[in-house]
C-alpha cells in the first residue's frame, strides 16, 4: 500500500468496470472483494477481469462467523405476522447449516439492517416457526444477529477456504477476517495465512472487549461499525472507536485501524457529502485510523470515483493542516 492514510474500496457493480479500475492505480491502495456477497465461481472470474486493468492490490473478505438469511422470494412484514424457517430451503432458511439445530424458542433475530426482528415461538426437526417483533423486510443474504446470546460458529466457512485457495492461486496478498471474536480466531487464520497480510475485522462485542489482547496477534484490524451497531445501541458506537483507538495507542505504529462504514453514505445517492460525514472523517483520522474504507459507496453507489476523490481530499487536508 503506497498511501500513509489508505483508502480501500469496495468493488461492486458500480466499480467492476475499466474506467474505475484504472482510476484506482493512482487514487486507491487495496480493493476489497466481499465473500458476502460473492460467489466462488464469480470470485475467480472478478479476480482475472481486475488485474487485466490495474496493479492496485486485492483483498478477499471472508464470510467469517455470521449467520446469514437464504430467501426465495423477497418480502416485508408487519408486526405480529408468522414467518417459518425451514431446515431445507422452502422459501427462507439460515446458514450455515449448522445454526438451525442450536436456535430455540424465545431467541430473537435481527436481520439486517431494515428493523427486522424475528422471536422464535416455536420449533420441530424441519422448521421454525417466528412472530414479527418489528416490521421489516426479509431479503436474501443478509446478515443475522442473535439478540439474546452466542451460538457456536466456525470462525470460516467452507465458501472462505474455497475463497482462500483461489486466492493463494491468484497470488493475492491481502486476506480479511470477518467476525474476529477471539484471540485463537486470530491465531488460526494467522496460521492459515502466514505469508499473507492479514486483516482482522472488528464486529462484535466479544471482540471489542478482548481488543486488548486480540491486537497483540495481529497488526491490522478495521472497526465494522454498521455490524457493532447490531450488538451495542448505536449511540454507543462513537466511544466504542474511541476505546479501540485508545489501546491502539499503546502500541505506537506498530499496529493498524481501519474504519469503515457509513463514512459516505450519502453520496451513495447525492453527488456531495454531508457536512456530518466530512467531520466523522475527519474525527477518524485525528483519532489515529491508518485507512478508510468505502463499501456501498463504491460497491452499488452512483457516485464512486467522486467517493474516493472527497476521501483524498480531507487526507489532504488533514495532511496539511
Amino acid at each position: 500500500m503506497k498511501n500513509k492514510i489508505k483508502v480501500i474500496c469496495t468493488l461492486g457493480p458500480s466499480t467492476l468496470n475499466r474506467r474505475f479500475l484504472k482510476f484506482s492505480e493512482n487514487n486507491i491502495d487495496l480493493l476489497r472483494l466481499n465473500m458476502s456477497h460473492l460467489s466462488v465461481a464469480n470470485l475467480r472470474k472478478n479476480i482475472k477481469y481486475i488485474q487485466q486493468y490495474t496493479s492496485t492490490p486485492i483483498c478477499i473478505d471472508t464470510e467469517g462467523a455470521q449467520i446469514r438469511t437464504k430467501v426465495l422470494k423477497t418480502k416485508s412484514f408487519k408486526f405480529g405476522d408468522r414467518v417459518k424457517i425451514y431446515k431445507n430451503l422452502s422459501n427462507f432458511k439460515l446458514y450455515p447449516e449448522k445454526t438451525f439445530h442450536q436456535l430455540k424458542k424465545k431467541d430473537i433475530l435481527n436481520v439486517g439492517f431494515d428493523n427486522l426482528r424475528l422471536k422464535i415461538i416455536s420449533k420441530s426437526l424441519k422448521e421454525i416457526v417466528c412472530k414479527v417483533v418489528s416490521p421489516g423486510k426479509l431479503e436474501s443474504n443478509k446478515g443475522v444477529h442473535l439478540e439474546n446470546r452466542k451460538i457456536k460458529l466456525d470462525y470460516l466457512t467452507s465458501k472462505d477456504h474455497q475463497a482462500i485457495e483461489i486466492g493463494k492461486k491468484f497470488n493475492i496478498k491481502y486476506f480479511a477476517l470477518s467476525f474476529s471474536n477471539s484471540v485463537s480466531d486470530i491465531k488460526n487464520f494467522n496460521n492459515l495465512l502466514q505469508n499473507k497480510k492479514r486483516i482482522f475485522k472488528i464486529e462484535t462485542m466479544n471482540a471489542v472487549n478482548d481488543f486488548d489482547k486480540m491486537i497483540k496477534e495481529g497488526n491490522m484490524f478495521l472497526i465494522d461499525r454498521g455490524d457493532l451497531s447490531k450488538e451495542t445501541k448505536i449511540e454507543f458506537i462513537p466511544l466504542i472507536q474511541r476505546k479501540l483507538f485508545k489501546i491502539k495507542k499503546k502500541f505506537k505504529n506498530e499496529k493498524k485501524i481501519f474504519v469503515a462504514t457509513n463514512l459516505l453514505e450519502s453520496m451513495i445517492k447525492n453527488y456531495s457529502p454531508t457536512r456530518g460525514e466530512a467531520n466523522d472523517i475527519y474525527s477518524s483520522i485525528e483519532m489515529g485510523a491508518s485507512g478508510l474504507v468505502l463499501a456501498a459507496e463504491t460497491a452499488i453507489g452512483k457516485h464512486p470515483i467522486n467517493s474516493v476523490k472527497f476521501l483524498r481530499k480531507i487526507i489532504r487536508i488533514f495532511n496539511n493542516r
